[in-house]
């Protein structure tokens, strides 16, 4: 079993317990501090000085545009930032997202969707479905953190209906696609993992669903139809996520169904991890999904 770097043991053990007040004063703490937490990183990633930003509407919806300085490929990632549906934005995903537009050559757009709960569901996903319409008529793939991951799951499911262009490759990083929070994991990882709490999800899922079935499969996307068509899938998670449970579920239903599905279970970190990219895990888990990205997306069928 491999040993966990000194960074990430360093990490836990200088971890601050995560806020405890979920009133909407306190979401909007949650929301300040967390971007300030992140801004040194970003800042750090900014300084690689190997991509370029930009902000433009699509269909209405302000977008984080990722160009990489090397551009490779002619294909393009949509990106959906994590949070809860309650906070969160494009630039504090940018320590995963830049390094993946970086490391695959591939403009990378990561859509500013409305957060709950002054815009509950189905503000994030309407809006999400609205650049992905705009974006499917050429090749592309999906990259989603938490949340985010979520939202590519549903993306998928609505795009089937229609009738449109699926990504050709998919990756979902520690992704919440069971608003009701089943799984063992929420309860015996919660206090262990790091990063997030059954407290905090069930907040969340009251905020972003409200009164609204969460069972339903727009809410909760593991209980969509999967079956071969699915596009193959890279799942991330840890044994300390607070959601590992719902990212096996997930990989078991993609199986089960016939599809195809990478699943990286890295032992002892804990929810997006790879949030954090002073950790040598992160850089590996990102190259990872950056590889196999490419490797779905460069094969004949993806023109």
């Amino acid at each position: 079993m491999k040993l966990l770097s000194i960074e990430a043991r360093r990490a836990l053990q200088n971890a601050e317990a995560p806020l405890t007040d979920r009133s909407l004063s306190g979401l909007s703490e949650l929301r300040h501090k967390t971007r300030q937490e992140i801004a040194p990183s970003v800042e750090s990633i900014f300084k690689q000085k190997n991509f370029e930003t930009e902000i433009k509407e699509i269909r209405g919806i302000p977008c984080l545009y990722v160009y990489p300085l090397q551009l490779k490929v002619n294909w393009q990632i949509l990106y959906g930032y994590g949070g809860g549906f309650v906070s969160g934005s494009p630039f504090e995903d940018l320590t995963i997202a830049a390094p993946i537009s970086v490391a695959t050559g591939a403009v990378l757009i990561i859509p500013d969707y409305r957060l709950a709960p002054e815009n509950p569901w189905p503000a994030a996903l309407d809006d999400s479905f609205s650049v992905y319409q705009a974006l499917s008529d050429k090749p592309f793939g999906f990259v989603g953190e938490s949340a985010g991951g979520n939202l590519g799951l549903a993306l998928i499911h609505l795009a089937r209906q229609a009738s449109l262009r699926l990504p050709d490759a998919a990756a979902f990083i520690s992704p919440w696609c069971d608003l009701t929070n089943s799984g063992d994991s929420i309860d015996f990882n919660d206090g262990r993992d790091p990063a997030l709490t059954k407290q905090h999800l069930k907040f969340a899922a009251e905020h972003y669903a409200g009164e609204n079935d969460r069972s339903d499969p727009k809410i909760s996307p593991i209980n969509g139809a999967f079956d071969s068509t699915f596009p193959p899938c890279y799942i991330s998670t840890g044994t300390r996520d607070l959601l590992m449970s719902q990212s096996v579920s997930l990989a078991d239903k993609l199986c089960r169904q016939g599809g195809t599905v990478n699943l990286r279970v890295w032992q002892d970190l804990w929810h997006v991890f790879e949030w954090d990219n002073n950790l040598p895990e992160a850089k590996t888990s990102i190259r990872e999904i950056s590889n196999f990205l490419t490797d779905h997306m460069t094969r004949p069928s993806c023109s």
